[in-house]
């Protein structure tokens, strides 16, 4: 190419509930596609609009600013509709631009997409696209017929075309990054002083069959961890060139592999490195991991957060959780015998909810007693397995209310209305029964900790219109006002943004 060509990667203006409540949350995927196109002769550009709090005016201001030859952008469910909405803006700017969307709920509804959306989305990457986008890209230059790209869905007279299936990367250490692109002073946690946050992926995937998820479709039951040195390597990469002291480990399940793991554990530990860490994993392994959770502590693990989802067995085994109210338990005792941060969720609204079994999942989410609980409505992504037994039930339609906030399902008993306010109920009930740990937690830290991510919380989420219309405001705002002090400058918990499952835009 004499010249290069230009890709902008941009993230959509969605924002959704108690995520962002805690922090802002770099779009990792971008970090690594516009690491494989710029290693292939492109010039890439990250441009996050969901964390610069840009609206679609303010984006398309952006846009006039800068011309680009590729427009990609990825997608959740939830975020689909403001996807296709920059992607249209982006057409109506610039008509000769081609746009190229990606992730999950693009990945399985590629059909409904190009059904509706034909003239606004020109290609779509299928799976993992870190070989499959440069490929595209340099065929489009040069002419060449994209039914040579593997991993791609596009419309050609009129019809949907697949190209062939893209195997999944084994080697994930060798995927080239741009970290250089990301705008460091935009990521940080609020509950935090002076706090800069990077996302990293340890591995990919869960070999686990939950029905309701997403991830276990989109890799395929697959999982593949990174070598602990390069992972190592890159932390300390990121923390001295870019000041990163907050890593949030965004993969599905980075402890899969014990000896990989506690191997990672180790070498973070030797190399004294003193960052916080956040990650997600199975209530399962932390009872597996009970004789080295003190490696945990100690390289840096302060915030975890494990999907227990419900607290009945016949629901776990329904959803095919592959989980036990024991297991369950037994983790968040652990965890808190550690002295580090537990936070969970519990799904409700199911087709078969009541009230009452709304209570008991209450009851027994108190009996647990995390330190943080959120409880979620049922939602039926439209590839998941669950979906088909779950469409007779389905109310809502309109997929941008499909966050696991507001409620999707109709119970044959009770009413939307009905859900949605018990939702809130389970809520207000949990944290005013929990106010009493956190204004009597022993160690100074985590008892301000407390304090200041609910005070966060109750003011920057979907709560606040939530609590507002359920007549218990000036209870909370009484609880929480009163909350007052310096945030201490010691290792301990921050809160973590997997509160509402995959809406990061690498897992959904």
């Amino acid at each position: 190419m004499s010249s290069k060509k230009k890709i902008l990667f941009i993230t959509p203006p969605y924002h959704a509930g108690v995520v962002e409540s805690a922090g802002t949350w770099m779009p990792l995927v971008f970090v690594y596609l516009a690491g494989a196109v710029r290693k292939a002769g492109y010039e890439a550009k990250i441009y996050d609009a969901m964390s610069k709090q840009h609206s679609l005016e303010e984006i398309g201001t952006t846009l006039r600013r800068e011309a680009f030859d590729y427009i990609a952008i990825t997608s959740i469910t939830a975020s689909i509709n403001a996807s296709i909405d920059v992607l249209a803006l982006a057409k109506r700017i610039h008509p000769g631009v081609k746009t190229i969307m990606g992730g999950v709920h693009p990945t399985f509804c590629y059909q409904d997409l190009f059904g509706e959306h034909s003239n606004i989305i020109d290609y779509i990457v299928v799976g993992e696209g870190e070989e499959t986008l440069p490929e595209l890209l340099k065929a489009l230059d040069l002419g060449n017929d994209v039914k040579d790209v593997a991993g791609l869905t596009y419309v050609d007279e009129g019809e949907v075309k697949h190209t062939a299936v893209r195997p999944f990367c084994q080697d994930l250490d060798s995927l080239p990054t741009a970290w250089d692109l990301i705008d460091w002073e935009d990521y940080r946690y609020f509950v935090i002083p002076d706090s800069r946050l990077a996302a990293i992926s340890t591995s990919r995937g869960c070999t686990h069959g939950c029905t309701f998820c997403s991830q276990q479709k989109f890799w395929g039951k697959t999982w593949r961890g990174r070598d602990p040195q390069n992972i190592l390597a890159e932390m300390q990469h990121l923390h001295s060139e870019y000041g990163v002291n907050i890593f949030l480990f965004v993969d599905e399940y980075p402890t899969k592999d014990r000896e990989r793991w506690e191997r990672l554990l180790d070498l973070i530990i030797v190399s004294e490195l003193d960052v916080y860490i956040l990650l997600e994993t199975r209530a399962e392994d932390i009872v597996r991991d009970e004789d080295i959770l003190e490696k945990y502590k100690a390289a840096g693990v302060i915030h975890i957060y494990i999907g227990l989802e419900a607290t009945s067995q016949e629901t776990l085994d329904l959803i095919n959780k592959e989980l036990s109210i024991e297991a369950s338990r037994k983790a968040i005792r652990l965890i808190h015998a550690h002295h580090m941060i537990t936070e969970t969720s519990f799904v409700i609204g199911f087709p078969w909810e009541t009230k009452e079994s709304i209570d008991e999942t209450l009851r027994l989410a108190q009996e647990y007693s995390p330190d943080f609980a959120h409880f979620l409505a049922i939602t039926p992504w439209p590839y998941a397995e669950m979906y088909r037994e779950m469409e007779p039930f389905i109310e809502v339609y309109d997929y941008g209310r499909y966050n696991l906030v507001e409620p999707i399902i109709k119970p044959e008993t009770m009413s939307l209305k009905e859900v949605r306010s018990q939702l809130v109920d389970c809520y207000r009930r949990y944290y005013m029964n929990k106010a009493h740990d956190f204004f009597t937690e022993p160690d100074a830290f985590k008892k301000e900790y407390l304090k200041t991510s609910m005070r966060l919380i109750m003011k920057n989420s979907f709560l606040t219109e939530l609590i507002r219309s359920s007549g218990q405001e000036s209870a909370f705002s009484r609880m929480f006002d009163a909350m007052t002090g310096k945030h201490p400058k010691t290792k301990t918990g921050v809160i973590h943004p997997h509160t509402l499952t995959q809406l990061n835009i690498l897992s959904e």
